[in-house]
């Protein structure tokens, strides 16, 4: 049986290296036999803006609505994103704060401080692409960043991360660099796709 894979680019600038590695994973994982989906931050239409969860939420729009149901359809997750001041962009935190709703990814329960995690049995990797060295980023900064994706994102969801990779120093990095990058990824993608 075929694994469902669904890689989410969350730079917002079209044709960034994001989005190469992005397609590099993709060709793996085809490789490897998986059904692939991608979307990409910067070809989606939302508003960014919310209000939290508590009252009446807004209506998700179709662009918001079709990531849910790409999750929804996935065995596996990708998340590509670059760091922007030690987190994802603003853009790619809206989806999360408007997309990532109680009674779709999560439920508290009504007393404690207990929840339930709506997307158990799913796993996932994240692809970080930084200009920050990635030793730097661990021993000076702790992965700010790295740890709310994986801690605060994926495993309050139920999304059991697997491969978290850092790549970095992405400014002035040489194509023949950027050429081993894309095949890490590719050989991600392989092995995802195979469980």
């Amino acid at each position: 049986m075929s694994k469902n894979v669904f890689i989410w680019v969350a730079h917002p600038r079209r044709g960034s290296f994001n989005h190469a590695l992005a397609e590099a994973y993709a060709t793996g994982a085809k490789r490897g036999g998986a059904e692939v989906r991608v979307q990409a931050v910067s070809e989606m239409q939302y508003e960014a803006y919310s209000e939290g969860y508590e009252g009446k939420l807004a209506p998700l729009e179709p662009d918001l609505k079709a990531w849910q149901d790409n999750l929804l359809w996935a065995d596996h997750v990708v998340f590509v994103t670059p760091y922007w001041w030690g987190n994802i962009p603003g853009q790619a935190k809206a989806v999360l704060d408007r997309a990532l709703l109680p009674g779709f990814a999560f439920k508290y329960h009504e007393k404690g401080m207990g929840w339930d995690k709506l997307l158990v049995g799913r796993t996932g990797d994240i692809l970080i692409t930084s200009d920050t060295p990635p030793v730097w980023d661990r021993w000076v900064y702790g992965q700010p960043g790295r740890n709310a994706l994986t801690r605060q994102v994926f495993k309050f969801v139920g999304i059991k991360p697997h491969q978290v990779k850092q790549i970095g120093r992405i400014q002035g990095s040489s194509d023949k660099k950027r050429g081993r990058w894309l095949k890490m990824a590719d050989a991600l993608g392989a092995k995802a796709a195979l469980g």
